[in-house]
């Protein structure tokens, strides 16, 4: 449609949001769980994203010449859902959006023949879940000084190597199992002191209405340049999503209701002076760690990937420690920080401690056997492509653009494309198509970029923190995406090549010879990430400095904390996690 590819100005979009946001905060305080969380604090990242689908249209609405030229009333189109679903190539997140009849009844066009939700959004299947109600009641769980929650395959890469080392020291400690894929779900670990405690069947897989968001119209307006946004429409608006979304990253408000309940019951039983999370933002982490406050337990964030002043869905961390990768998220965790004693430590990445174990002619091995199955004869060179959980439409874009940079390259290219760990396996088909005789392999999903990288003699990545790894390696990395596309900026720290063009990607591989890989330079790579193998071993430390003097500031300088090997050697068909 002619209005969805009109261009906004992301700027200007950004300050809506924060607008429209603290209209919504002050005008609907309730629901609120029974302890007490509101439900846009909970549900504060798909709330915020839907908006952000209005305001986008709203904003282009504005753009529209006829429209500019003669603003008027926007009419609905008879029986057409306010509310439905775009792609995406995430394999469980719903990527809601507004039709443009739910644009005309926010704006206060009278659609009595429009219901909530569109025939797509009515129609998607059932969870496949246990259709009983999920029990209450915490499994028998040992007393324990740290709870942990996961509920993504990096959040149990991040978390584990920091229980494995406070196990070393004798600590216990319980880690929630709360993932919906099984894919994204904790490895199992033989370690007796730590307990692993999967969430009930079904537990994130409840729907049912919302009464309290049904609100009647009333005088409640939100101005959004020459449009009036009825606040009380768009409250009725996001009780869709409160009612139908599924799975850890949005659950339902009854999903919601129903595990803090069963928090309560797993803290009460293990009564832990610490709770420790990858991520406060979303839904379940800011449940967790309104819980945890609650009851009177400290809580620990780890940065599990990378920020930029962008990247945040809701900037906003609730945590009282936030522990940082490198320096240049200092500034960020301080502005984002909401708990009144906030203090960020920058302690690196606990799932990085042991990238020097990898192994490079193992991992060489199966990109070739990738590549170059049976007697083949495979390229000479290799890149590996970090994918993202892009929309379809962004990641065509990258992929031809990196295919052609590959052919104009020259040098016998071949590409492996990783996925990343939430995207749905049935993605790469259509974006292969335009390889033509290019070698081009996608890897196990259980083994990532994290399981290849260092047998690549290049690494492609937007916005993974694979960049990251690569980097830290010494393997060349490539930051690619159009002009003014958002990248990790690893370029900015001489860390990699930025390229907005095919050409610029062939220009850069063409400069790759065969040569030992360099350490990037220690202040270059500190300002990214602080990587000396130790990660793990300093948030222990961090967690039971807290546990035994709540108040005395942390001295990150301490030198006993010393490097763990608790994180697996990936190699050749080795999972990530």
């Amino acid at each position: 449609m002619e209005l969805e590819a009109l261009p906004i100005d992301g700027q200007e979009l950004v300050a809506l949001v924060e607008d429209v946001m603290s209209a919504l905060e002050k005008y609907s305080a309730r629901p609120r769980t029974p302890g007490g969380a509101g439900w846009l604090h909970v549900q504060h990242v798909p709330a915020r994203r839907f908006v952000s689908q209005v305001l986008r249209k709203l904003l282009a609405l504005s753009a529209w010449g006829p429209f500019a030229a003669a603003p008027g009333p926007v009419d609905v189109a008879p029986y057409e859902g306010h509310v439905g679903i775009r792609s995406s190539s995430s394999r469980e997140y719903r990527a809601y959006t507004v039709t443009w009849s739910g644009i005309a009844y926010l704006l206060g066009a009278a659609a009595p023949h429009n219901p909530s939700r569109t025939v797509q959004l009515r129609t998607l299947p059932p969870a496949d879940v246990a259709t009983t109600e999920p029990s209450l009641f915490p499994p028998e769980l040992p007393q324990s000084g740290v709870v942990a929650l996961s509920w993504s395959s990096r959040h149990a890469a991040t978390l584990l190597p920091v229980l494995t080392e406070l196990a070393r020291e004798g600590y216990t400690s319980v880690l929630v199992d709360l993932a919906t894929d099984s894919e994204q779900r904790c490895p199992p670990d033989r370690n007796e002191r730590i307990r692993l405690c999967p969430a009930p069947a079904g537990l994130l897989h409840l729907s049912g209405t919302a009464d309290e968001l049904q609100l009647p119209d009333d005088g409640h307006v939100v101005e959004i340049g020459e449009h009036t946004v009825r606040l009380a429409r768009l409250v009725r608006l996001l009780s869709v999503l409160l009612e139908t979304s599924v799975g850890c990253t949005q659950p339902s408000w009854r999903s919601v209701v129903r595990t803090e309940a069963w928090l309560d019951g797993v803290l009460a039983t293990v009564r832990p002076h610490t709770v420790l999370v990858s991520n406060d933002t979303s839904p379940l982490g800011a449940l967790a760690v309104h819980a945890a406050e609650r009851h009177g337990m400290n809580t620990v964030h780890v940065q599990h990937g990378a920020w930029t002043e962008e990247s945040a869905s809701w900037p906003a961390l609730h945590s009282r420690d936030l522990v940082v990768m490198g320096e240049r998220d200092v500034p960020l965790a301080r502005a984002w920080a909401r708990h009144p004693k906030a203090e960020v430590h920058v302690l690196g990445q606990p799932r990085f401690d042991t990238l020097g174990s990898l192994d490079h002619e193992v991992q060489r091995r199966y990109l070739e056997k990738l590549l170059a199955p049976g007697t083949r004869h495979g390229p000479a060179r290799i890149a590996v492509w970090a994918c993202q959980p892009f929309r379809p439409d962004r990641l065509h874009k990258q992929v031809g653009l990196l295919l052609d940079g590959l052919r104009m390259a020259g040098g016998n290219w071949g590409l492996v494309i990783a996925p990343h760990p939430a995207q749905s396996d049935g993605l790469f088909a259509p974006l292969l198509q335009g390889a033509g005789s290019l070698p081009v392999a996608v890897a196990d999903p259980r083994v990532g970029a994290r399981g290849c990288l260092a047998g690549a003699d290049a690494v492609v990545s937007v916005y993974s923190t694979c960049g990251i790894e690569a980097a830290l390696l010494g393997v060349p990395v490539l930051e690619i995406g159009s002009p003014g596309e958002r990248t990790l900026d690893l370029a900015g720290h001489g860390l990699a090549q930025r390229c907005s063009s095919a050409h610029e990607v062939a220009t850069v591989l063409a400069t790759l010879h065969d040569r030992p890989r360099p350490r990037p330079p220690v202040q270059a790579a500190d300002a990214v990430c602080r990587w000396r193998g130790d990660s793990a071993a300093r948030v222990a430390r961090l967690i039971s400095h807290r546990a035994e003097n709540h108040d005395v500031p942390f001295d990150h300088n301490h030198r006993d904390a010393r490097s763990t090997d608790s994180v697996p050697t990936q190699g050749e068909g080795v999972p990530t996690r």
